[in-house]
């Protein structure tokens, strides 16, 4: 076989490859029949290249990635190839199907911390460049995602299962038809679209990890349907809470009887009794997709693609929380805690694409619902009280997405129109948190200093009543938009553009703590032994009887002053921009985009029948004209050059802003917002240099400048009566510079004979170095919940800003069949250390995510004539650990620290 043939083989195969179990279409618009990776078609072909009649480009590839965003294709006019990544007059990287598929990633989150200078934080957050979640925008075929998570600003994307996504696509550059909000870069998933011929793929696996698979775990009960994220109502609110919310009164103002009676609701025995599993059960996933496409006229073709699944996971930790001095020298509490979370993942999606023609239109309706199960124990030590502590905690996260949304791209010759429009709801609700904290004085005049007793007289310094927590979040999203190009000239296509989002969000947040009224002498001796034995507080672990707490004064207080928010967010853009190719290897994008945008965040007055005061809202009414610039030149067939420049924007997000208290299950730490939040302005600046060998084998290097005026970082205050959250607060001005090496190359090995004579080695690599520097003056302030303060109090001249890390690189090696589907692809990703907040007038918290190595491997079989796919992993080999941590000279304490397991799990997927 001629070299020629060779690569004409391979080509091929790569397009067949994209999914090669679903054979879904990678272009839109191809009727079945039509599609070039037909037999005839590569038949064809592969007589062109052997003979010498056509040469694709280095760098081309005869399959399209379908990607769906706002302003048409990302691919330009009088571009000598059709690679997107290299077409694109933007920096964008693209993941095909075949890429998420090789890093045998089980949702997009991780198949996105493999593109160069990405990083994955906490449950799927995003970091472009190592700027945090808010310097990244998240949009799913071209149209804004919501979040139902507070803590992030965009929906955490290991929601999304790989086997819906079509493509990814990160944008590092900015351009005009996409918002202003971009800081770091834009992710644009394209869902599936209209498959090449009709299929139904079946997929399984299971797995678990060392710490976890078969260990000790805990758990409570909950209800019947907890292993599904659904409840089967024991979770509702009571109904003597319902009515006391209904009243609109306070609590303290309602009679002792009545506070009573919801007392007796609130910790309910299936809620609150946590138990010990003794062999926790391996993880499990299932799905099921399937597609067809038929012709419904001369010229129209429709497609449905439609999927289901469900996956249960479990993870244990041990997590080490300490908090010390100023100079960390002398410890004040130190707690161990072992968390046991139980995850619920229920995805569903419907797609239903019609090609009339050269138009398209895809209508996408998805489902995810992501529920956490959480129970925890923790022990620890109050060293400034002598204290011996415990805390038991019970929760339930549940997030829901619904997303309904139309997309119509019309060509008419020259003239291009697309049309996008959509609702979207998500809701995150967190019932039934209830926390329990036992205190052993070891007082040796209290006749109960050697027992654990649960604080419910609220008569113990700095430590938290027995509480229960309600939360309740919904938004919802309506966005549309309308984009029009024109081609003026072969070379020259001009496009505008308009856009509309309207955010509404309403959070609510009320939780109520134990308030034991009992006679002021038996408070000082401590609670008598009739109250203990009546109410089973005795030992941690046991468990407060709501119904024996009548007649013993069992009252409630409310610890949260500001229960409720009303947020919004309105914006209305419009753009035009130009893309000119002057010269065959020159192609010019400039463009400018206009904002008005209008964010409130204010308090709902209507929750008490007297108004709240004290609550401060927010007002930030802005309009900006964002303008951007890409030139790309074509030195040679091989070597291309790029240069950007652009404006853009990055909002404060309403938890950011909303003045209420959020605990993360994931990190371990409770936040709050400011509402004196302002807008950042960036400046972007880029240098590219790209050379292709051939086929996907490129190499490329960058530099990269931004400068941000008023960035929002993490800070640690210290709540009223002890204990710590986090919020944000406005800096000056921060500057991020860097660079990014990217490299992808593979070897035929078939000169090596028996086994390997099909068989590529294939190695991607990448690599993202990037420093920041926070500055401002020595009398700079800045505004915090409830006053200003010192920027010094918090950062010195030169920190580095929240979330980034130095160093992240990416390694990707192993070998490929180039006959039939065979993968196996070490993993090996890197990141250096980063600050995740910092403290006041203490070291800064920091996060050291260090290196792991992966194994995925792929094999392909026929079993009675079906095509079986399987799949091992083998995730974290080395056991890295999660350490967080502050330091200062000799003295370090542990914020967040555990040790993680090695995973591994294995699957079957089968399409008939």
């Amino acid at each position: 076989m001629s070299t020629g043939q060779r690569l004409a083989g391979l080509l091929l195969l790569s397009s067949a490859l994209t999914f090669p179990a679903c054979g879904f279409a990678q272009a839109i618009g191809v009727p079945p029949g039509e599609d070039p990776s037909t037999e005839a078609a590569e038949a064809e072909l592969t007589d062109q290249v052997a003979s010498g009649q056509t040469e694709p480009a280095a760098g081309e590839s005869y399959s399209e990635t379908d990607v769906s965003i706002p302003g048409g294709a990302i691919l330009v006019t009088g571009r000598r190839n059709r690679d997107p990544v290299r077409a694109s007059t933007q920096v964008v990287s693209v993941l095909s199907a075949e890429d998420i598929a090789r890093t045998g990633e089980g949702d997009i989150a991780g198949a996105l911390s493999r593109v160069t200078g990405l990083s994955i934080v906490g449950s799927g957050r995003v970091y472009v460049r190592g700027l945090g979640d808010r310097y990244s925008l998240a949009m799913l075929n071209g149209l804004p995602l919501p979040s139902p998570e507070p803590l992030s600003r965009v929906v955490p994307l290991d929601i999304f299962p790989t086997n819906v996504i079509a493509s990814s696509m990160v944008q590092k550059t900015y351009s005009a038809n996409f918002p202003g909000e971009f800081g770091g870069g834009v992710i644009n998933l394209t869902t599936r679209a209209i498959p090449d011929e009709s299929f139904v793929k079946i997929s399984a696996s299971a797995g678990g990890d060392t710490r976890t698979l078969g260990r000790d775990g805990l758990t409570y009960y909950g209800s019947d349907l907890d292993w599904m994220g659904f409840d089967n109502g024991n979770r509702d609110i009571p109904s003597n809470l319902q009515a006391f919310l209904n009243s609109g009164e306070r609590i303290q103002s309602v009679p002792i009887a009545t506070q009573e009676g919801i007392a007796a609701q609130l910790w309910p025995l299936n809620m609150a009794t946590v138990t010990k599993d003794g062999n926790l059960p391996p993880n499990f996933s299932g799905s099921i997709t399937a597609g067809t496409s038929f012709d419904v006229g001369d010229d129209a073709v429709l497609g449905l693609v439609a999927t289901a699944g469900l996956k249960n996971s479990w993870r244990n930790r041990s997590v080490r929380s300490q908090s010390a001095n100023s100079d960390l020298s002398e410890l004040t509490d130190d707690w161990t805690t072992f968390i046991t979370d139980n995850r619920m993942l229920v995805n569903g999606m419907l797609g239903i694409g019609l090609d009339i023609g050269d138009h398209t239109i895809r209508w996408t309706n998805l489902y995810i619902r992501d529920t956490l199960k959480q129970a925890r124990l923790g022990t620890g030590f109050s060293f400034e009280d002598n204290y011996d502590l415990v805390e038991q905690n019970t929760g339930w996260y549940e997030r829901q997405l619904v997303d309904t949304q139309i997309v119509g791209e019309f060509e008419f010759g020259p003239l291009s129109i697309d049309v996008r429009g959509g609702y979207a709801r998500t809701d995150r609700e967190a019932p039934f948190n209830l926390t329990f904290n036992y205190v052993r004085t070891n007082n040796p005049n209290s006749p109960t200093g050697e027992y654990y007793v649960a604080n419910i007289t609220n008569q113990i310094n700095n430590v938290e009543p027995v509480s229960a927590a309600f939360d309740d979040l919904q938004e919802e999203l309506w966005f549309g938009g309308i984009d029009a190009s024109y081609d003026i000239l072969d070379n020259l296509t001009s496009t505008v553009g308009y856009a509309y989002s309207d955010t509404s969000r309403y959070s609510s947040r009320r939780e109520f703590r134990m308030q034991a009224s009992v006679d002021p002498m038996l408070v000082s001796l401590g609670l008598t032994q009739d109250v203990l034995n009546a109410i089973a507080l005795r030992r941690p672990g046991d468990l407060i009887n709501g119904a024996a707490l009548a007649g013993f004064n069992i009252g409630l207080s409310e610890t949260t002053s500001f229960p409720a928010f009303d947020a919004g967010l309105t914006i209305h853009a419009g753009y035009g921009k130009l893309s000119y190719a002057p010269l065959d290897t020159v192609t010019m994008d400039v463009g400018v985009r206009y904002e008005d945008a209008t964010q409130t965040v204010s308090l709902d007055q209507t929750i008490f029948n007297t108004p709240v005061a004290g609550a401060t809202e927010t007002y930030n009414a802005n309009d900006y004209f964002l303008p951007s610039a890409t030139v790309t030149w074509e030195a040679t067939d091989a070597l291309q050059f790029r240069v950007s420049g652009s404006k853009t924007i990055a909002r404060p997000q309403f938890r950011e802003l909303v003045e209420q208290t959020y605990f993360d299950p994931d990190n371990n730490r409770q936040y709050r917002g400011n509402p004196f939040l302002v807008d950042s302005k960036l400046l972007n600046l880029e240098a590219r240099a790209e050379y292709y060998f051939s086929g996907r084998d490129h190499v490329s290097l960058a530099g990269f400048y931004k400068k941000i005026d008023n960035p929002i970082e993490a800070i640690v205050l210290s709540l009223p009566g002890g204990g710590r959250y986090t919020t944000f607060a406005n800096v000056p001005q921060a500057q991020l510079y860097g660079a990014e090496f990217e490299a992808e190359y593979s070897i035929p090995l078939d000169d090596m004979g028996g086994w390997f004579e099909t068989k590529d080695f294939v190695l991607i690599a990448n690599y993202t170095y990037s420093k920041s520097e926070i500055k401002f003056g020595p009398d700079d302030i800045t505004a915090i919940p409830g006053g200003t303060t010192q920027v010094s109090n918090f950062f010195d001249k030169g920190d580095p800003m929240t979330g980034q890390s130095d160093h992240i690189a990416n390694i990707q090696f192993g070998l490929e069949d180039s006959e039939v589907l065979g993968q196996y692809t070490f993993l090996i990703n890197y990141a250096s250390k980063r600050v995740t907040r910092r403290d006041f007038q203490r070291p800064e918290i920091i996060e050291n995510p260090g290196l792991t190595v992966d194994f995925v491997a792929r094999e392909g079989a026929d079993f009675m004539g079906l095509p079986v796919e399987l799949e091992f992993e083998a995730r974290n080999i080395f056991g890295r650990d999660n350490f967080e941590y502050q330091t200062t000279g000799a003295n370090r304490i542990e914020n967040n620290t555990y040790a993680v397991g090695q995973s591994y799990s294995l699957g079957i997927s089968v399409e008939f």
